[in-house]
């Protein structure tokens, strides 16, 4: 098939490669500008483009894919199909229309739950033991699209947001395929969405990783996972910010009328601190303008004694 392809980040990139393997023509990827990193404010490109320039693809980065001239070269492309994979920017009607199989949109969550910016993260926020990959038809709406295919995968007890993307990515490149083969044979089906069973997985704020050591150490450590690698759970100890990179949720049956975010236990590789229910076991973590390190590293130079108090 003849194929516009948009995305962006890491997660778009085996989708890509994947059609490029199984012999599809990519007539074109569209992807985000490239954005200035650091502190030199060096532009770099997306993973799309990259991937894209490796395999001689041509590259389109438009700040506003809606503007009359990018819905103009889409239509003088004439893809038989537009591929979507957490592109960043949203289509417009006229740009839905263009190609004669649609627009299919690869979605990391078991549509229609968690429709939104963070399906990966929330998922793992909220305790789920299983999330997965929908491809979708694309509508006016926010993820509202007829689905086309699942696949599910389990969300591993130590998975973060960044382990399972890659998990979903590379189950995301083998059902677009599927998707793409029953398009072209006529065999693909339509779902519609149940509105009433959606849930909305909201894009992740800076604040959020506030950690709150009132709530229970099962859910904060949820958190960690679910905010690793951005904004990562975050707190304050010895009166320095802290980022936590790994945590696991134990018993406290050390000292049960600890106050929450008291710290209960310090041994040579790592650290316990009080939650509202159980207490959290810190493993690594990542000092403000320091590099991640593991908790062992951490208490080597850091003069960390039971009865601090975090936050």
């Amino acid at each position: 098939m003849n194929i516009v392809y948009m995305g962006t980040p890491d997660f778009s990139v085996p989708p890509l490669e994947a059609m490029i393997g199984a012999g599809h023509t990519l007539l074109a990827a569209f992807t985000q500008p490239d954005k200035a990193k650091g502190r030199s404010g060096k532009l770099l490109p997306p993973p799309v483009k990259e991937c894209a320039l490796k395999h001689d693809i041509p590259v389109y980065q438009p700040e506003k894919l809606r503007d009359a001239e990018n819905v103009a070269l889409i239509k003088d492309l004439a893809p038989d199909v537009i591929v979507v994979a957490a592109y960043g920017q949203i289509l417009s009607e006229e740009i839905l229309n263009i190609p004669k199989y649609g627009c299919v949109n690869i979605h990391a969550s078991l549509l229609p739950k968690y429709r939104g910016a963070a399906p990966i993260e929330r998922a793992i926020i909220d305790g789920e033991a299983v999330t997965g990959v929908t491809t979708m038809y694309m509508a006016k709406g926010l993820d509202t699209g007829d689905m086309l295919e699942k696949t599910e995968i389990v969300i591993g007890e130590e998975d973060t947001a960044l382990t399972l993307e890659s998990k979903l990515s590379q189950a995301g490149a083998e059902l677009i395929l599927r998707t793409l083969e029953a398009l072209e044979n006529g065999t693909a089906t339509r779902t519609p969405q149940d509105d009433a069973a959606s849930t909305y997985a909201a894009k992740l704020s800076k604040e959020e990783g506030r950690i709150d050591f009132a709530k229970s150490a099962e859910e904060i450590a949820r958190m960690v996972r679910g905010f690793n690698p951005w904004p990562c759970a975050y707190t304050t100890l010895l009166s320095k910010s802290v980022k936590l990179y790994g945590a696991k949720a134990v018993e406290n049956d050390i000292k049960k009328d600890a106050a929450p975010g008291e710290v209960i236990a310090v041994t040579k590789k790592n650290f316990t601190i009080a939650c509202g229910s159980g207490a959290l076991t810190v493993t690594s973590l990542q000092l403000e303008g320091k590099k991640q390190m593991d908790a062992a590293a951490y208490l080597n130079g850091a003069k960390l004694t039971v009865g601090e108090m975090a936050g």
